[in-house]
């Protein structure tokens, strides 16, 4: 297939690798160069200087940028996507945003003859890497099934939720579950060291119960050591949980935790944390602890 990949972030690029890899015909695009010369010399494929240019002659086409205003900007600015899709082509986004934007961009996709679908994705950068992400997708059957197959090269898990928007609804579920589950894990893990417990043999024993997670899995040695220079970025979740928060009051879906580990993340980013991984909930509350308890 001919395939256009817009946004080589730490998602995109290895994301856009896995299609070049299936023997995929691969053009990119991303606004910083240099991502684009490394991706470009690792894998096979071609380089457009625009959206529009990516996207001219592909049958499917693929983006993972920032968030609602970088969106609009590859897709409706000035050189954006959406002004040389194809008839009939399919555009799979895989950002993180709004439900408003996936419905406004797939009325404006409809009325031009090609279709859109919002699939954001779970897994983080590893999971893209390893090609085991998680992807939540709203859109129409017929196009799903066309994207689906391409969408299996880098995810192990792909469900059609829905309507338009219906990938973002479920991300925001997603996220807000991860929010109280990562404060709670926090919580846990500070808690067992400030009564003189084994971090690690405590997580050794509760991940074989009922506590078991996959932050628990993935995140709490790194957190007991208090690494935090990777994964899901600080910023992105606070990006993430304000489109579920704003969503939450639309329809009166009451989310207080997730308000209130909102204001945990801020913080984080007050702490200088911005880019630390989300797990980093377990820094603030070493930094707030002013004495033993045992």
């Amino acid at each position: 297939m001919k395939v256009a990949f817009i946004g080589l972030g730490v998602m995109g690029y290895p994301m856009a690798g896995h299609l070049a890899s299936a023997g995929h015909d691969v053009t990119v695009y991303n606004r910083t160069s240099s991502k684009v010369e490394s991706w470009k010399g690792q894998y096979q494929g071609q380089v457009a200087s625009t959206p529009a240019e990516a996207v001219k002659d592909a049958d499917f086409i693929f983006a993972c940028v920032g968030n609602d205003d970088h969106l609009r900007e590859i897709t409706l600015g000035e050189n954006g996507a959406f002004s040389a899709c194809r008839q009939g082509s399919v555009f799979v986004d895989h950002t993180s945003a709004s439900a408003n934007i996936a419905e406004e961009l797939y009325r404006k996709s409809s009325s031009k003859g090609f279709s859109f679908l919002d699939a954001p994705v779970s897994g983080g950068q590893v999971g893209a890497e390893k090609g085991t992400l998680t992807i939540m997708v709203g859109g129409d059957q017929a196009a799903y099934d066309r994207a689906e197959p391409l969408m299996r090269v880098y995810g192990k898990s792909i469900s059609l939720m829905g309507g338009a928007g219906s990938g973002q609804l479920t991300k925001m579920v997603n996220q807000i579950c991860i929010a109280g589950i990562v404060q709670s894990l926090a919580e846990g893990l500070n808690f067992a060291e400030s009564v003189g417990l084994d971090g690690m043999a405590v997580v050794d024993v509760i991940s074989k119960g009922a506590a078991q997670s996959w932050q628990m899995e993935q995140r709490s040695a790194t957190m007991l050591k208090g690494e935090y220079n990777f994964g899901f970025a600080v910023d992105w979740m606070r990006k993430d949980l304000a489109n579920a928060i704003a969503q939450a009051k639309l329809c009166e879906a009451p989310v207080p935790l997730t308000e209130l580990v909102d204001t945990f993340y801020a913080d984080v980013q007050a702490m200088g944390g911005n880019r630390w991984d989300t797990s980093s909930l377990l820094a603030r509350l070493k930094a707030q602890k002013t004495n033993q308890c045992g």
